[in-house]
């Protein structure tokens, strides 16, 4: 679990620094997981999260498992 907020928290530390006005979204999951996303997550119609992480990659979650999605206030 570490591992994941490690990179989330750098991220938010590297947008609020910079000054960047791209909102991001916290993806909660059922399993007690963060993932940070760069803009909204899109549901797909297979039943797919498809978000871009920290890093610019392209991911996707099972809707299952995501349990909120919550912006994260640009300040």
């Amino acid at each position: 679990m570490k591992k994941l907020i490690i990179p989330a928290v750098a991220m938010i530390a590297v947008c609020a620094l910079s000054g960047c006005t791209r909102t991001s979204y916290a993806i909660h999951t059922v399993d007690g997981r963060t993932i940070v996303s760069d803009g909204k997550p899109k549901e797909t119609d297979a039943g797919l999260v498809g978000y871009t992480d920290a890093n610019g990659v392209k991911q996707q979650i099972n809707k299952s498992e995501v349990k909120v999605v919550s912006e994260i206030p640009n300040k």
